[in-house]
């Protein structure tokens, strides 16, 4: 089913304007027809399904029949410190990590990372990564729109995640701790530290250490870069039950 973010509130019963690039989108791009259902979601983890009344232009009217909350929100919020990769692996890091569930994804500059945009440069790439999270969020069925955050240096990075409280995980290819083994089931909230091509560095595991992150590791494989938040998000959301679905629509 169709799905589309919106900021305007909504009740069972109206049957509001959809302009803009979402109402493009279901005439233009869909070109949809009356009586064939979608979904608009405010943001905020709710849900209204709906049914098309009619296109006029680049708008669509439509009736809201029910409204959920958005099952397809973890119970944990998940924020992803990912390492700047090369190229644009990022782009890939993005949409995934949204699919998988994370709810911000931070980009770090710590000392091994060769990507190192400048000011202009680092903006347009977070305004990018930001569209990414969007569609990614549209195509999953996310209730929410995941934050990607402005580049921040490795140790402003980690002082974040310590002031965010919950869990501070640090994946390092040194080893660590299997996530079974540290008891995730009913966290809340938990940040995860990966690391670049050439991996973090020493006194980068040790900052970690100092503000109480728990050294974690996915197996005796090295993933690249890319496939890290991948695995530790899916082995996550399984571990905190994350992975059901009990779809139930409420008047």
């Amino acid at each position: 089913m169709p799905r589309f973010f919106i900021d305007f509130p909504c009740s069972p019963g109206d049957e509001p304007w959809v302009d803009g690039e979402n109402g493009a989108h279901i005439v233009k791009s869909l070109r949809m027809r009356e009586g064939e259902a979608l979904t608009l979601c405010d943001g905020c983890g709710t849900d209204y399904r709906c049914v098309l009344l009619q296109t006029e232009s680049n708008r669509a009217q439509v009736r809201v029949l029910e409204q959920a909350k958005s099952i397809s929100e973890p119970s944990v919020f998940v924020t992803v410190y990912q390492s700047l990769p090369k190229a644009d692996k990022m782009d890939s890091v993005v949409q995934k990590a949204v699919e998988c569930g994370a709810c911000r994804v931070v980009p770090v500059l710590s000392a091994r990372c060769v990507s190192r945009p400048d000011e202009k440069a680092a903006r347009k790439k977070t305004e990018r990564w930001q569209k990414i999270a969007l569609e990614a969020a549209k195509q999953s069925g996310r209730g929410i729109v995941p934050e990607v955050a402005e580049i921040k240096p490795y140790a402003k990075a980690v002082e974040r995640a310590a002031e965010d409280g919950g869990r501070l995980l640090f994946f390092y290819e040194g080893g660590g701790q299997s996530l079974r083994s540290l008891g995730l089931e009913n966290e809340e909230r938990i940040s995860l530290f990966i690391g670049p091509e050439g991996g973090f560095a020493q006194d980068e595991v040790e900052l970690a250490r100092e503000n109480g992150a728990q050294v974690a590791t996915l197996g005796p494989r090295i993933f690249r870069t890319e496939t890290a938040p991948v695995a530790a998000l899916s082995v996550l959301m399984m571990l905190t039950g994350n992975m059901e679905h009990d779809a139930v629509w409420e008047e």
